[in-house]
């Protein structure tokens, strides 16, 4: 499914409302794919991006809707290949804002080496994860993320391997931007995604997400934990700092991933949400501008091509 945006022609001042769709939303009730999809708004109301600018695409999954909702340039691809898309549409026309979404089993499973491959290109985009640690869209089997010997109610026995960490598999792939957020959370999760899309490389945004419907361990009530304490915390509360300053520097980078790691591995009694890790590096949209500086100026979209002859290069390759 490719959706086009509305173009408008007169300058205006963005509202959460002009981007989102009329549209008959058929996802289950409390589910945190509402949260997300408002956050989602509100960041780029907040940055004030045009929604003819933006592209928002997505894999297979009940993440997979998300463009439909959007008022924004939307692709809806195919299950686990969200950021080969991404990549190309970034790559087509530079100057879009390009927002990949998808599941933690569209990601993390059937998508994962493309996961791994995203990170150490580091283009220009957002990744964002609906992580609920379950195949909502078919009937609750446990996805990458649910960790050995948990039992959703819609599994006949409990989980026999160990879940991933995407924040470590992250990590280690090379993405530049590396955070999780919380689903009913919306307002805190808005400001993770406005600066996932400010920043320049590829942007992981891991989102904890319930599944109301399939996955009653991970519930609103468990993630908000304890009346004395709760489960959840925010990094940025507790002086945690994510930023590597000095990228030509290897112990510094070494010890802020080695941070985020330990981070990454805090779960159960209290669970760390925020940007884990930061680092401005070169980007694959440099390395491409600089071999074709035409590219400065104008997107791959906006260059005349139809009359180019390419006989030559098929006989050259003869």
């Amino acid at each position: 499914m490719i959706k086009m945006a509305v173009v408008n022609s007169q300058p205006l001042k963005f509202k959460v409302a002009d981007y989102k769709e009329d549209i008959w939303n058929d996802w289950c009730v409390g589910c945190g794919d509402f949260g997300i999809i408002a956050a989602i708004q509100i960041a780029l109301a907040n940055l004030q991006t045009p929604p003819h600018q933006v592209a928002v695409l997505s894999g297979i999954g009940c993440s997979g809707k998300t463009p439909h909702y959007i008022n924004a340039y939307g692709f809806h691809t195919l299950h686990g290949r969200v950021l080969p898309s991404a990549t190309g549409a970034k790559i087509a026309n530079h100057k879009m804002t390009v927002i990949a979404v998808g599941g933690d089993g569209d990601g993390y499973g059937i998508g994962a080496g493309y996961f791994l491959n995203t990170g150490r290109r580091n283009l220009d985009f957002t990744y964002i994860v609906y992580n609920n640690g379950v195949y909502g869209l078919t009937k609750g089997q446990s996805s990458p993320t649910l960790a050995r010997g948990l039992k959703t109610k819609s599994m006949p026995e409990a989980a026999i391997q160990d879940g991933v960490n995407p924040i470590a598999v992250a990590l280690g792939a090379g993405y530049t931007f590396i955070a999780r957020g919380y689903a009913l959370d919306p307002k805190h999760l808005a400001g993770l995604i406005q600066q996932a899309i400010e920043h320049r490389g590829t942007a992981l945004l891991d989102v904890l997400q319930t599944c109301p419907t399939y996955n009653d361990l991970y519930t609103k009530e468990w993630y908000s934990g304890d009346a004395g304490q709760k489960r959840i915390y925010k990094l940025e509360e507790t002086g945690y700092d994510p930023v590597v300053r000095d990228t030509s520097n290897l112990d510094e980078i070494v010890a802020k991933k080695s941070q985020a790691l330990m981070k990454s591995y805090e779960w159960g009694a209290r669970i760390p949400i925020g940007v884990y890790y930061q680092a401005h590096a070169p980007t694959y949209d440099d390395a491409l501008m600089e071999r074709t500086p035409a590219l400065r100026e104008k997107s791959l979209a906006e260059m005349q091509i139809d009359n180019r002859d390419v006989a030559p290069l098929f006989r050259a390759l003869g």
